[in-house]
């Protein structure tokens, strides 16, 4: 049973379309997140991102970008293919909540 989800927030004090932006553009992720991405996060594209620090690389299957609203892909971080969607909600004109809730672990409790 494939049930497990873990859930996360923060509020980043930038505009929402800055944030959308650091995400799906990868020279912006490459200053806080990957050390490099193969391209710009866009539905139906595959995207190699590279951790140089830990000499990994992984693909993501991009399904879905909303733009300054959301951003879901497909990916195996940790072995198991889970889903990961990243919303955006623009709290302000300067302060933007991000939410991300992963899906797909299997429960083995």
């Amino acid at each position: 049973m494939k049930d497990l989800q873990v859930k996360t927030q923060m509020k980043i004090f930038k505009p929402v379309n800055e944030v959308y932006e650091a995400i799906v553009d990868p020279a912006k992720m490459s200053n806080y997140w990957f050390s490099s991405g193969s391209g710009r996060l866009e539905p139906g594209k595959t995207v190699t991102l590279r951790y140089d620090e830990y000499d990994a690389q992984l693909d993501i299957k991009v399904l879905e970008c909303e733009v300054n609203k959301k951003i879901v892909y497909l990916w195996s971080a940790t072995g198991e293919e889970t889903v990961v969607m990243i919303t955006l909600k623009e709290l302000d004109i300067n302060t933007t909540l991000i939410q991300v809730v992963e899906n797909g672990w299997e429960k083995t409790i």
